[in-house]
């Protein structure tokens, strides 16, 4: 059974704003730019994080004290 081109057509013009919607979106989520800044963002709150913080300026107290007992021996 042949189908009517105006019907054909608008199917064809909706799967293509579908697309061109899909498009955008997949764009958006795939920005350089934002990207880069959510791992700044989750980096800074990893960071921030006593867990992570603490432990971090006792390993840079403990590479200072080794550079200054090398210094003066």
């Amino acid at each position: 059974m042949a189908r009517d081109p105006d019907t054909i057509q608008r199917e064809i013009e909706q799967a293509r704003d579908a697309l061109a919607s899909t498009l955008d979106q997949l764009g958006t989520k795939a920005n350089p730019k934002k990207l880069v800044d959510e791992a700044k963002t989750g980096a800074a709150n990893t960071l921030s994080s006593p867990k992570v913080k603490y432990p971090l300026m006792a390993f840079g107290a403990l590479i200072v004290l080794v550079l200054l007992r090398k210094l003066f021996r």
